[in-house]
């Protein structure tokens, strides 16, 4: 499951004088004048709780909500304050994880009330109900839109209703309501406090007008705006709107702080005129909705997909290019065979998702498709990038759509093309490269809008001064390099770089710049500033928005969703999961811009700093379609577009779900019998089970009504065995305390003659619905059924198995009824016919007692009695051939209890390479009781090793399918079954790997990758380095200096600890190796050079790092190449320390004279001249934490990019994106 970033924000008040539990609701005040207050126990999204007003909160608990306009620290857990003159707690919690598909379920606080998401408001103030009941109602003049006689039918029911108050000036009541209106079906009305209440605005709230008279429990959830309008100019008109779930408790709410009394009441504003004040009321009534029962194909007419653990972004993309028809299409006449299954074929996968997203009624599940992905459980548990899928998908599809009727659907579809130019200024050269694209990546940082991305996609280049072009016959010439488009395609794809790398931070971070994007998309703009001269002008480039696929979160975790118009009306639709909602316009784009929000104060005794958040919800990848190609691109698509038999293997499935939908339904009114026979044992013994007698999920099942009677149940036996009724006899089984089970009694004629649905509860106390029987039936020397035999109690029923020590064989031979007085020497005979022995093979025989935790399966005395051996009905005997003590030894298993031994402990195992761990290499049977040394010594034999000590396992990790990251040590585990375990899964994989050394030896040791950088030539060589581990850092040196080449014989050597081009440390000589790492930084050894052995009084060493400035990352610093030190004078200008490092670099004159130097601390630099001195930048300090101040080289990187800098658009959580099929 998947946790993802939440801003939701609980506030709670409490009482303590009143209830014990401080998450109780807050009762009735009890003031006189029964003021009531709203239910804070409400949970409020973060952002409309930082825009409630304080002053709005009745007065007695104004101080406990100060912290509304306090800064939110984003680490903040539990904030509680506690007012002791009034005996109130809030409680303020900030969520920041929450399991997204069980957001309500484990709310911890019982009576909190679920409200749709809120609309963004426009105002700052908190939003309460009046703080006085209703009463003294007098209404005033109003115009009603809509009465209930001429209420329209629509969904959502809304009305505006127009209030004039005439002689404003001369109320002098505290309050006014105005008449009723109906919306929805419910009675409304305005409340007005002309003098404001309690504060010097007008206060303004909508309220229930029949709330005493209705039933308990009454709620409605209305959505609606409040205006003063303004009678000289409308556009001055004072508008506020907002939401809410009224109830009882909260039958009104509005704004007490509407406006300012004394701009109401000054005549030339225009809110009063002729006295008159006119006050209008929009209101929208929304059906409350249920998160759990809400029903998307019902609500939207469409389904949304299940959420696999982490593949909400493989679920918006899903939705996105299942809403492009055109592509659905295609899907669809891909071809397929009724033989292919869809968890091993992508288009068959995508087909089934795509028909069921079409026509079921219910969420889609999308493991079949993550299946044909070659996916496993980690995959879906592993968050990937959403433009990384849509391309590696992109380009799986198109692969698969080679050779059919829909190739090159793909191209067709998202394929546009650019051309690359570079144009000399001063002579007739240029050079050109057309390119092709699927999707286009355009920089939100620094950009406003998708125009300004293109502007900046498109912005020219001009390479002159030091960087001039090389021209073929021309030489270095000034030049312009610049990208233009060719043509777009139909549907334009458009990536926001949200992501990038900070070279600072050394880390990946999330632009949550505010980024406008268009309703619609005009590329041709500017007489086509944007095209190529080569470009078809013909073509309108004028595009919709279709769809906006949304990240809300952090670099590190968050959450995925898509707002998509399927037909391109003007009505949207959030696809979240499995969550299908319709959405507004304002939702789908400008909430989607991010930026910060600034929410002013508007009580001068609160704090007064304006309070700034980051929205963390935004845009991330825009799909828009070419409104030329609109008809062409959302076209029809229904069932004959859909081969038959992928129609037929869906609605199979259907049927079988609806088949399961109605046996659940109706399950309490039947019983499951299994029905166990003398077949079932002979058919599981020896093959699926050894121990006990039957598998009861393998046997003949029974969905029969709990008040058929049991006789006539019998006649259904009749009828699928083929045993008549009187041949039958039946026995319950029971669970013995050992674990065992085993049948114990026949059913009595009293109980036959009862209910299917009685015996059951009789003889089972689990009270599942499952009874589980074991039919005896007696066969006559014609092997035809005859009458079940008398038993009486001196019967004893046996069952028995018979094992062959040299084929390793056990399997059932049969069943006797023996006397319990009778001895086994009696029935000796009998058992060496049941098996096929001779008679005069002398036989052993064990009585089978329990397996569980252990095996117990002892020999029975053939001298005593049956009864004296403590035998009764259903005891299992095994027997065998007797093997004589000098043939022992040719059997692995001599005896019944050895092999039974060998039977439970037996563990087959799946070896893997480490080096392939997808892949099975073969597999060993062996004994969860092998130690160490017998797992890895079969091992060696099996990959013909002579040195069993050199191999090295390391355990397999049930969660995440993948290696454990620590491999096992020598001889740690005692036996296999420790290998195996994994918290409390068992495996059955084991990875290995073949060492040079034996494992001991290396566990003694430690390896180190060292990087020599040899003095006086420009190379490095990797040296492996192996020390045992209480080894110093000077044994290391010494150890490489007898594999390099010196400079000469007493040179020394220093390493130092290097990661992303910059020296961290230099390792002391005296330093421990083992805890050393060099898996995330280089480890670099170099020879110290002489004038570094000399330092003077007042010389310094410094660091030197190459760098160069990041255009595209708005001039951001990136180090690159080879760090060193630099022993600096004092008084030594620059232009000396340049021509030191000239000659310690052996850098030409023409490049190094176009080098600039900096001197650099935290990142930001200040470039020297050649007459300044360097020294004096410098602070005294250790050079081994110096080094965020650096002398720094600014030149060309002219090394191949490193990977991570060609991808700096990938989450650093995140793995590369494969499709394995």
């Amino acid at each position: 499951m998947r946790w993802d970033v939440a801003s939701d924000v609980t506030v709670v008040i409490a009482n303590p004088n009143t209830h014990s539990d401080p998450f109780c609701p807050i009762p009735h005040s009890p003031d006189p004048k029964s003021q009531h207050y709203p239910s804070y126990h409400t949970v409020f999204p973060f952002l409309d709780f930082l825009k409630k007003d304080p002053s709005s909160i009745p007065r007695r608990r104004r101080e406990l909500l100060a912290i509304s306009h306090t800064p939110f620290s984003p680490f903040l857990t539990h904030q509680t304050l506690s007012n002791s003159h009034h005996h109130h707690i809030i409680i303020i919690k900030r969520h920041h994880l929450r399991r997204r598909r069980h957001l309500h379920r484990r709310c911890r606080y019982p009576m909190t009330v679920m409200t749709p998401a809120p609309i963004e408001q426009e105002d700052d103030e908190m939003l309460v109900p009046h703080s006085e009941v209703a009463d003294n109602h007098q209404p005033m003049e109003g115009e009603v839109g809509n009465t209930l006689e001429n209420q329209p039918v629509e969904d959502p029911p809304s009305s505006r209703f127009t209030w004039r108050i005439e002689n404003f000036t001369r109320l002098n009541m505290k309050k006014h309501y105005s008449e009723i209106f109906v919306v929805g079906g419910y009675k409304w009305r305005i409340l007005i406090f002309p003098k404001g209440n309690n504060v010097d605005h007008l206060s303004l709230y909508l309220d229930v007008a029949d709330a005493p008279s209705l039933p308990y429990g009454w709620s409605r959830y209305a959505q609606f705006s409040l205006a003063v309008v303004n009678q000289i100019h409308s556009k001055y008109s004072v508008r506020k709107d907002t939401q809410h779930q009224f109830n009882a408790r909260e039958s009104d709410w509005g704004f007490t702080s509407f406006m300012p009394l004394g701009e109401l009441y000054d005549p030339a504003r225009g809110y009063l005129v002729s006295d008159t004040v006119v006050v209008e009321a929009e209101v929208t009534v929304r059906r409350v909705v249920d998160y759990w029962s809400y029903d998307s194909k019902k609500e939207t007419g469409y389904v949304g997909l299940k959420n696999q653990g982490a593949t909400c972004y493989m679920n918006s993309l899903l939705q996105t290019l299942f809403h492009i028809p055109y592509f659905r299409k295609a899907v669809y006449h891909m071809p397929t065979t009724e033989n292919d299954l869809p968890s091993a074929s992508i288009p068959l996968a995508l087909q089934s998702l795509f028909y069921k997203l079409q026509y079921s009624d219910g969420s889609v599940a999308t493991k079949e498709l993550t299946k044909s992905f070659g996916w496993d459980t980690y995959d879906s548990f592993m968050q990937h990038d959403v433009q990384e899928l849509n391309r590696v998908l992109c380009e799986k599809l198109e692969d698969k759509m080679k050779g059919t009727v829909v190739e090159g659907t793909i191209q067709q579809l998202f394929e546009g093309h650019h051309m690359n130019y570079i144009e000399c200024i001063n002579v007739d050269y240029k050079s050109t490269r057309k390119e092709s694209f699927y999707d286009l990546q355009l920089d939100v940082k620094g950009c406003r809008d998708v125009y300004a991305s293109f502007d900046k996609y498109v912005e020219v280049e001009r390479l002159e001064g030091d960087n001039k072009y090389h021209a073929e016959q021309y030489g270095l010439q000034d030049a312009k390099k610049g990208v233009l488009f060719i043509d777009f395609p139909p549907v334009l794809q458009l990536q926001l770089k949200r992501f990038e790398y900070d070279f600072v931070r050394d880390t990946m971070v999330k632009i949550n710049d505010r980024y406008e994007f268009p309703l619609q998309l005009d590329l041709d703009r500017e007489n086509g500033k944007y095209l190529s001269p080569d470009a078809d002008r013909s073509v309108r480039n004028l595009y919709s928005l279709h769809s906006v696929l949304v990240h809300s979160g952090g670099v590190h975790g968050g959450h995925y969703y898509a707002y998509i118009r399927p037909t391109m009306s003007d009505q949207w639709y959030k696809f979240d999961d499995e969550r299908v909602t319709k959405e507004d316009m304002k939702r789908a784009l400008e909430e989607q811009y991010g930026g910060e929000e600034e929410l002013p104060p508007t009580n001068p005794g609160f704090n007064n700093a304006p309070f700034k958040f980051t929205k963390y919800s935004n845009a991330y990848m825009l799909v828009y379609i070419r409104e030329s190609d609109k008809e062409k691109i959302i076209c029809n698509v229904d069932e004959k577009d859909i081969a038959e038999h992928l129609r037929e293997r869906l609605k199979r499935e259907q049927e079988e779900k609806e088949h399961k939908k109605k046996e659940k339904a109706e399950a309490h009114l039947y019983t499951i019998i299994k029905v166990a026979r003398d077949e079932d044992l002979a058919e599981q013994i020896g093959k699926d089970i050894y121990f006990d007698l039957v598998d009861h999920d393998k046997v003949k099942c029974f969905r029969i009504q709990k008040q058929m009677p049991f006789n006539l149940f019998k006649e259904e036996v009749a009828k699928e065995f083929g045993i008549p009724v009187q041949f039958q006899r039946f026995w319950l089984w029971a669970k013995r305390q050992n674990h065992t089970y085993r049948p114990n009694r026949p059913l009595t004629p009293l109980e036959e003659a009862q209910s299917v649905g009685q015996l059951r509860e009789v003889s089972n106390k689990a009270h599942n619905a499952e009874l589980k029987l074991f039919l005896e039936v007696e066969l006559g020397m014609d092997l035809r059924p005859v009458p079940p035999p008398v038993k009486t109690k001196e019967d004893l029923l046996l069952f028995f198995k018979y094992y062959d020590p040299e084929k390793e064989d056990l399997r059932f031979v049969g069943r006797l009824f023996v006397k319990s007085t009778g001895k086994p020497t009696d029935i000796l005979t009998k058992l060496s016919e049941m098996a096929g022995c001779s008679p005069d093979e002398e036989i052993e025989i064990y009585e089978e007692i329990k397996f569980e935790p252990n095996v117990m399966c002892e020999p029975v005395d053939t001298r005593i009695t049956f009864r004296e051996s403590q035998l009764e009905d259903g005891d299992i005997i095994c027997f065998q051939k007797a093997v004589l003590a000098e043939n022992a030894d040719k059997f692995r298993y001599p005896d019944v209890p050895s092999f039974l031994d060998y039977v439970l402990n037996r563990q087959v195992v799946h070896f893997r390479s480490l080096a392939r761990p997808k892949e099975d290499d073969f597999t060993l049977e062996l004994s969860k009781l092998h130690t160490y040394d017998d797992v890895v010594e079969r091992l060696a034999h099996q990959i013909g090793l002579d040195d069993p000590s050199k191999i090295r396992l390391t355990p397999h990790n049930c969660y995440s399918q993948q290696p454990k990251p620590q491999p096992i040590k020598y001889r740690a585990p005692d036996r296999l079954t420790e290998m195996l375990i994994h918290y409390n899964q068992t495996s059955d994989i084991l990875y290995y790997e073949v060492l040079d050394i034996p494992l001991p030896e290396l566990q003694g040791l430690k390896t180190l990758k060292v990087a020599y950088h040899h003095s006086a030539k420009d190379e490095v060589t990797i040296h492996t380095i192996r020390l045992p581990k209480q080894s110093t850092v000077g044994d290391v040196l010494s150890d490489l200096r007898t594999k390099v080449e010196l400079s000469h014989p007493n040179a020394e050597l220093r390493l130092l600890e290097v990661f992303y081009h910059k020296i961290y440390k230099i390792f002391p000589p005296s330093e421990k190796i083992e805890n050393i790492n060099d898996q995330y930084w280089t480890l670099r050894a170099e020879e110290i050079p002489e004038e570094e052995k000399n330092l003077g009084p007042h010389d310094r060493l410094i660091h030197v790092y190459h760098f160069t400035k990041e255009v595209a990352q708005n001039q951001t610093i990136q180090n690159f190449g080879e760090p060193f030190f630099l022993v600096i004078h004092e008084g030594e200008t620059l232009a000396e320390v340049k021509a030191r490092i000239q000659k310690k670099l052996q850098v030409p004159d023409e490049e190094f004279s176009k080098w600039k130097f900096a001197f650099l601390s935290l990142g930001r630099p200040e470039y020297l001249q050649d007459s300044d001195v360097v020294s004096s930048r410098f602070l005294k300090r250790d050079v081994y934490g110096a080094w965020e101040q650096y002398l720094g080289l600014e030149h060309p990187d002219n090394a191949p990019k490193r990977t991570h800098a060609a991808n700096q658009n990938r989450h650093a959580y995140e793995k590369p994106v494969k499709i394995y099929n």
